[in-house]
């Protein structure tokens, strides 16, 4: 056997001053006692009177020899040569999918199978390899930089957690393919069930990873459908399915309950690599503000992925925004805008009448026209004739189309593009708590902001002087006004959110922070810095609570849902060796013939320290006696003889 540290068998010169110690006569102290009776067991050494005695077979003298000689072959690591999947700089890669919780290995995980096949790539690295490894969950997280400490990596791996949603190979592949700059023998690694989405980024220049799969079975039933629909004023409609990736067919019950009450069950038979519809053609008349759904199969079924056995759904109802429009002259362009806007309900003014309305309305439009005094409500301002209480009209600026979005982050400017605007003439507009948006050469073109608790944009030209409604624009800038202004739900869910996805939150008016409760109790607060926040951390399956705090008060709750709904994950079908396909190319599986070291230096180790326990054992056995008259017993043969001799 080969060994990567011969030189550490020059450690068993030490055998020698062992050997001498066992030789040495013992010097003793001549003690006047009255009796040797009790010293009889002690008081047996038949040793020369000379300096040296003749070696005797002795039980101590030879786990000592047998504990030197397993601590120097632990320190020259001896090992064997064995197939190993790569060597070199390694990046590997392992699946913590969602997929990879199925149970269709003899009841372990593929998330475990492929930890074992992790740790097994580790412990045959050469002393010359390195690798990093990299997590590829919901977020592709690189655990380890590249390294050859095996401690290192053994630790990472056996810390490493499996997600519940998608994978982002994406990501992954982009940090693995970066390891390969300048790298003369780099290779990618990956331990999956082959369930990679849509990666097809690799760059050219790197070459096809390694594939190495794990799985067998793709039976598996899932809910991939759960959602609510009420018109306004009408009770919801529930539509639910459940698809069967297996090859054989599946009797399936489908348990409904709202608010956590048992309502509602179908049964059905779902053919094998098929979708099934649950029908409920009755709307629900009860009332409920939350649905889930879960599954239950009869015991012949076999479903190997648990995770999309639930789920989960809020109850909604389409809302109607009613706007109150006036226009001076009439703007055809604009109420063709309004009009088209889905959830509007558009009330049109007489701008003969500089009144408004006693009861409120969600958006006030003004084209041209303003009323004796300004509602307290939001408003979008177009061509504001005169100065108000609120903002300035200076005078015209001439013509220009030199229009740009300067906002681009706004939500109000989201996929607007004012290239080929061109504008007659603007007035100049001066409002001190608003914010530019659009701007020309001489002047801004939109200006929004929050005053005196409500929202106000306003656009300080005529639309007919301008070609902004014949471009694409237009109702993509309207679109995204009406969502600015003071959405009527805090966060527009209807079809709720798959794990792993981000939450866009509208923030109302003199909301101070957001509070969001997970499924499993956790609390995550959120300041409110901006009137659009983000909240990411969805890796959880099941329903949220979100919270609007105003003061330290709740002043608004909603709830929403985190679902699977993933074909991806659902469909645990592994993909067979030399199918995998990625940037272009088939995923390689087997390599060139290449060798790894399996090291056996930790077994030496631990027979040194087991061979240690037997000696201090066996010492303290023969020592019984002296040491219950107090003659201070040592740890050990080796040292005790040490001690007599000196």
């Amino acid at each position: 056997m080969p060994f990567l540290a011969p030189i550490a068998f020059a450690g068993l010169a030490i055998a020698i001053p062992i050997l001498l110690l066992y030789m040495l006569r013992l010097r003793r102290r001549e003690v006047l006692i009255s009796s040797t009776f009790l010293w009889r067991q002690v008081v047996q050494d038949t040793e020369a009177n000379t300096p040296w005695q003749r070696l005797r077979r002795n039980l101590l003298l030879f786990l000592q020899l047998l504990i030197l000689l397993a601590m120097v072959l632990a320190l020259a690591r001896p090992f064997i040569t064995v197939p190993t999947v790569s060597a070199g700089k390694i990046a590997l890669l392992v699946d913590a999918s969602g997929s990879m919780r199925a149970t269709d290995l003899d009841g372990a995980t593929r998330f475990e199978a492929a930890i074992d096949e992790a740790q097994g790539i580790v412990n045959n690295m050469n002393p010359q390899d390195i690798i990093a490894l990299i997590r590829v969950g919901d977020v592709a997280e690189p655990l380890t930089s590249y390294t050859d400490d095996k401690v290192e990596l053994r630790h990472e791996l056996t810390n490493m957690r499996v997600s519940r949603g998608r994978a982002d190979w994406d990501t992954a592949l982009t940090l693995a393919a970066a390891g390969g700059a300048g790298a003369e023998n780099f290779s990618i690694v990956i331990i999956s069930d082959g369930g990679v989405g849509e990666a097809r980024s690799l760059p050219a220049n790197i070459p096809q990873p390694i594939y190495l799969p794990v799985g067998r079975s793709s039976s598996n039933v899932a809910i991939t459908a759960l959602a609510t629909r009420a018109l306004a004023g009408q009770p919801p409609q529930l539509f639910a399915q459940v698809t069967n990736y297996g090859d054989e067919p599946a009797e399936i019950s489908l348990v409904i309950r709202l608010d956590d009450v048992l309502r509602l069950s179908r049964s059905g038979t779902v053919p094998p690599r098929s979708q099934l519809p649950i029908p409920f053609d009755e709307p629900i008349a009860e009332s409920f503000e939350t649905l889930s759904a879960a599954l239950t199969f009869d015991n012949d079924v076999e479903d190997f992925l648990e995770l999309d056995n639930r789920a989960w759904t809020v109850r909604s109802e389409a809302s109607t925004r009613r706007i109150y429009y006036v226009s001076q002259g009439g703007n055809l362009f604009l109420e063709q805008a309004l009009r088209s806007l889905p959830g509007v309900q558009t009330f049109r003014g007489d701008p003969q009448n500089r009144g408004l309305p006693a009861d409120p309305f969600d958006l006030y439009v003004f084209s041209g026209w303003l009323p004796n005094s300004l509602p307290d409500g939001d408003m979008l301002l177009i061509n504001p004739p005169h100065t108000t209480s609120i903002f300035a009209v200076g005078g015209s600026q001439d013509a220009t189309d030199d229009v740009e979005v300067i906002a681009g982050e706004s939500p109000i400017t989201a996929f607007v593009n004012l290239e080929e605007m061109s504008l007659l003439q603007f007035r100049d507009i001066r409002a001190d708590w608003s914010r530019p948006l659009i701007r020309a050469a001489d002047g801004d073109l939109l200006l929004a902001g929050e005053v005196n608790a409500r929202q106000v944009a306003i656009m300080p030209f005529d639309l007919r002087d301008s070609n902004l409604p014949l471009l694409i624009a237009w109702p993509v800038l309207m679109a995204n006004l009406l969502d600015w202004f003071s959405p009527s739900e805090i966060v527009s869910l209807p079809n709720g959110l798959s794990v792993g996805d981000a939450l866009v939150i509208q923030l109302p008016l003199l909301a101070d922070s957001v509070r969001v409760t997970a499924p499993d109790g956790a609390v995550h607060d959120l300041p409110a810095s901006d009137q659009t926040l983000v909240f990411s951390d969805t890796r959880q399956l099941g329903l949220y609570q979100l919270e609007i705090l105003q003061a330290g008060e709740v002043t608004q709750r909603q709830q929403f849902a985190v679902n699977l709904f993933a074909t991806g994950e659902s469909d645990i079908a592994p993909v067979a060796e030399g199918d995998l396909a990625l940037g272009g190319g088939m995923v390689e599986v087997d390599t060139d013939e290449q060798l790894g070291l399996r090291e056996f230096w930790t077994l030496a180790a631990i027979l040194a320290l087991l061979l240690l326990l037997i000696e201090w054992i066996v010492y303290h056995r023969r020592l019984r006696v002296p040491t219950l008259l107090g003659s201070g017993g040592s740890s050990g043969g080796l040292i005790a003889r040490l001690r007599r001799i000196a």
